[in-house]
């Protein structure tokens, strides 16, 4: 009676486990079909059983395999994830799996790349535009100073300077071809925790030309006591008299000193695209070649620059002409730091460039300092701050300005203190 089952290949002779003394060598037993779960390949991997050792008869002749049977199951070729015996044209059976992206990685070494690209220009743009700064004023040569208040006193002014235009440049901008450089305007700002006050002096103002030191010779002159328009003060002797003279009649301790000239202010607007104006009355001047409709209108380089310099045209000649400056330099200030410009390199960097090619500040200014003015001068129309004349108590028998001393006087204490400015000006 034979002990195996029926369906078994094999028979008692050919039982597994013969035992040494057995002819034959000992073989794997033909296992009964079992379908297992495919199961993720193990490294190294195996190689697929070749054409001819399939063993459990799909296409293939009945019989062991040719060596011991691991308990390794490959999956079938093509079939979809049913197991097959590595039949003729099959491929292995494995399946390459990719790990899911780590997208939260992916995320954070993106914003550190960014991050570093924006540091790095920004570092760039600092240096590049910190080279361009003209530091020429040397505020130490300023003799018998006031005392430092609170806030940060600015003296900004615009000369008549024509460095680096050309004859076609003079003549399209109406400025003459005058040798040197004088004063156009100048203006006193205040920035304070009390918001920025911008204070014009007209440059026809009567004022005490004090004792100074030569900024070239370095010898002490003595003050004997002249009256003269505040602009003559930078006519004889530059920026650093202008600054002595400022802070003799004033009181004021200045802080900086910024000067642009004709051409460096009219590239400037043409390279943020002009600025808007509103004109209340139309007016025309062919001095300054002003010609200007009422209304709201862009105003460009050349048309910008004649509404600055326009007096002529006003009845009240350069009091009326210091508030124009003042309305368009806060305009100016306003439409410039948008993000329009602050955020386009293709306006940033021309903008930059228009202004700091021709901008002449003192040798303790720094690129911080000076965007702390610009945003100072853009805070007084934006219902932060002060623009006002500096207070007038009437004319000279010169026909100079005359400054109201006793409201100069409190005005400066209040800028000092860094108070809310209550003095109304001219």
């Amino acid at each position: 009676m034979s002990d195996w089952p029926e369906g078994r290949n094999g028979g008692p002779d050919e039982r597994y486990g013969r035992g040494s003394g057995s002819p034959q060598p000992e073989g794997a037993r033909a296992m009964p079909h079992v379908r297992r779960r495919p199961t993720p390949p193990q490294s190294p991997p195996r190689i697929p059983p070749q054409q001819g050792q399939g063993y459990d008869g799909y296409g293939e002749t009945p019989g062991y395999d040719s060596g011991y049977n691991t308990g390794q199951v490959y999956g079938g070729g093509q079939g979809g994830g049913q197991r097959g015996g590595g039949g003729r044209g099959g491929d292995s059976g494995y399946v390459q799996t990719r790990p899911a992206p780590n997208w939260g990685r992916r995320i954070k070494v993106g914003a550190l790349t960014l991050l570093v690209v924006v540091l790095a220009v920004s570092v760039g743009t600092y240096f590049w535009a910190d080279g361009k700064l003209k530091r020429e004023v040397d505020l130490s040569k300023v003799i018998d100073r006031p005392s430092e208040g609170d806030g940060t006193n600015y003296l900004v002014v615009g000369s008549d300077s024509r460095e680096g235009m050309t004859a076609e440049d003079k003549k399209k901008l109406h400025t003459g071809s005058a040798e040197g450089k004088r004063t156009d305007s100048m203006m006193i700002l205040h920035d304070g925790s009390n918001g920025p006050t911008l204070i014009s002096l007209p440059r026809d103002s009567n004022v005490e030309i004090p004792s100074f030191k030569g900024s070239e010779s370095g010898k002490t002159f003595a003050g004997t006591g002249r009256q003269v328009k505040l602009n003559a003060a930078y006519a004889e002797d530059g920026p650093e008299l202008l600054v002595r003279t400022v802070e003799f009649n004033t009181g004021l301790h200045i802080d900086h000193y910024v000067e642009i000239g004709f051409g460096g202010f009219a590239n400037i607007v043409d390279a943020i695209g002009g600025v808007e104006m509103d004109i209340p009355k139309a007016f025309k001047d062919k001095k300054s070649g002003a010609d200007f409709q009422a209304g709201k209108q862009t105003l460009n380089g050349e048309q910008s620059l004649a509404f600055v310099r326009t007096r002529y045209a006003f009845a009240g000649s350069d009091l009326d002409r210091t508030k124009n400056q003042q309305k368009f330099l806060a305009a100016l200030a306003s439409q410039t730091a948008t993000p329009s410009t602050v955020l386009n390199p293709f306006r940033l960097y021309p903008t930059m460039g228009a202004g700091l090619d021709t901008l002449v500040v003192d040798k303790d200014m720094s690129l911080w300092s000076l965007g702390n003015m610009f945003f100072a001068m853009k805070g007084v129309t934006g219902g932060e701050g002060t623009s006002m004349n500096i207070p007038l108590s009437g004319q000279s028998v010169n026909g100079n300005l005359v400054w109201d001393k006793d409201k100069v006087k409190q005005l400066v204490e209040q800028l000092k203190n860094d108070e809310k400015v209550t003095v109304k000006g001219s």
